[in-house]
C-alpha cells in the first residue's frame, strides 16, 4: 500500500508562463515600438517578433499597454533605480541619469511612448498611474524626504511639486526631440534643491 502523501497537490491556476517567451514578448514589444511607434506596435506583430502565439500573448496580458507597462517596471528598476542614499549627489546623479534614459535608452521611448498615449486614452492613464508613476513617484518623495531630513536639500516647493519641477523639462526635450541642455540638471538642482546652510 503506498504511503499517503501527507501535503495534497496545488490545484493548478492557469498556464505557467514560460520565462523565456515572456522576456521575448516583452523585448519584442520593446524593440517595435523603438522601430515603429506605439500606434503601429500590435500584438501580431508582437508575436510573430517574439516567435509565439498571438493567443499565448492575450493568455498573460490583455493589450499592449501593459505588455509595455511590464517592459518598464522591469527595465526601469534596473537601469534607472532611485538612489538608497539621501544625497544632494545623489539626486543629482538620479536626475542625469534620468536625462540620459528618456534620450538615449530604447526603455526610455517607452515611457516617453505611454506618457503620450495617456493624454489619449483614459484607461492607459489610469494603468500608467496605478503601475508605474505611483509606485516610483511613491519611491522619489522618499529619497527627497530623507534628504531633507539629513540636512542635505532645502526643497524651496512641496515634494511633489519639486519633483514636477526637476523633471518636467527632462521629459519636455525629450518628448519634443530635443536634447537636454548641458547644465540643465545642475541649474535646476540649484534652483529647488537650496542646500541647507
Amino acid at each position: 500500500m503506498a504511503a499517503a502523501n501527507p501535503q495534497p497537490r496545488r490545484a493548478h491556476s492557469g498556464s505557467r508562463r514560460d520565462e523565456a517567451a515572456r522576456l521575448a514578448v516583452l523585448h519584442a514589444a520593446d524593440d517595435l515600438l523603438v522601430e515603429h511607434g506605439f500606434g503601429a506596435l500590435t500584438i501580431e506583430a508582437i508575436a510573430r517578433r517574439a516567435g509565439v502565439a498571438k493567443q499565448t500573448i492575450y493568455r498573460w496580458w490583455p493589450s499592449k499597454v501593459e505588455i509595455l507597462l511590464d517592459t518598464l517596471i522591469e527595465d526601469t528598476e534596473k537601469r534607472l533605480p532611485v538612489p538608497d542614499k539621501p544625497t544632494a549627489e545623489g539626486i543629482r546623479g538620479y536626475l542625469r541619469a534620468f536625462a540620459r534614459f528618456v534620450t538615449r535608452d530604447p526603455v526610455g521611448q517607452v515611457l516617453l511612448a505611454l506618457i503620450a498615449e495617456a493624454q489619449h486614452s483614459p484607461g492607459t492613464a489610469e494603468r500608467f498611474h496605478q503601475r508605474y508613476l505611483g509606485p516610483r513617484r511613491a519611491l522619489e518623495r522618499d529619497l527627497l524626504a530623507r534628504a531633507t531630513d539629513a540636512g542635505e536639500i532645502s526643497p524651496r516647493l512641496g515634494p511633489d511639486a519639486t519633483l514636477d519641477a526637476l523633471t518636467g523639462p527632462i521629459v519636455y526635450c525629450a518628448l519634443t526631440g530635443a536634447s537636454v541642455p548641458r547644465g540643465l540638471v545642475d541649474t535646476l538642482c540649484a534652483a529647488l534643491l537650496v542646500p541647507a546652510s
